[in-house]
């Protein structure tokens, strides 16, 4: 039998990184709700990966990498996400499609780029279709 761990709320994280990330994804849903997106699932986790986002239009599906940055300091936040994340996030989104598709669903590879400043104000860009596989990627 697996070993409980204690709930632990995101107030009481210790890693600004990723108190800062969960801040972006939630700024990201709020925004792809006004958008027309109904969101799927937040955070689907496959062992030790997982999708931010997995967000759905009609039969479009978009799964949805966030990147959130306080600056450019080391590149566009999109940029950041390698051939390994890439891999990494279809690998789970074939685990999603799997077990939730829908037999007419079309898929998609997203980034959200959540960018703050230091006043408290942020940008966003939504970078639809941010990469492809092929067919033989997503095994």
């Amino acid at each position: 039998m697996r070993p409980t761990t204690r709930f632990v709320p995101s107030s009481e994280w210790s890693d600004a990184r990723q108190r800062r990330g969960l801040w972006g994804e939630r700024v990201a849903m709020a925004f792809l709700t006004s958008c027309g997106w109904h969101i799927e699932a937040h955070r689907f986790r496959l062992r030790h990966c997982d999708l931010d986002v997995i967000a759905r239009r009609g039969g479009l599906v978009a799964f949805i990498e966030v990147k959130t940055r306080g600056s450019a300091g080391w590149g566009a936040p999109a940029e950041s996400v390698g051939w390994r994340k890439r891999r990494r996030v279809a690998r789970v989104a074939e685990v999603w499609r799997e077990r939730y598709g829908r037999p007419d669903d079309v898929y998609r590879f997203d980034v959200v780029e959540v960018r703050f400043g230091k006043s408290g104000g942020y940008e966003l860009a939504h970078l639809e279709d941010a990469w492809r596989l092929g067919a033989a990627d997503w095994r």
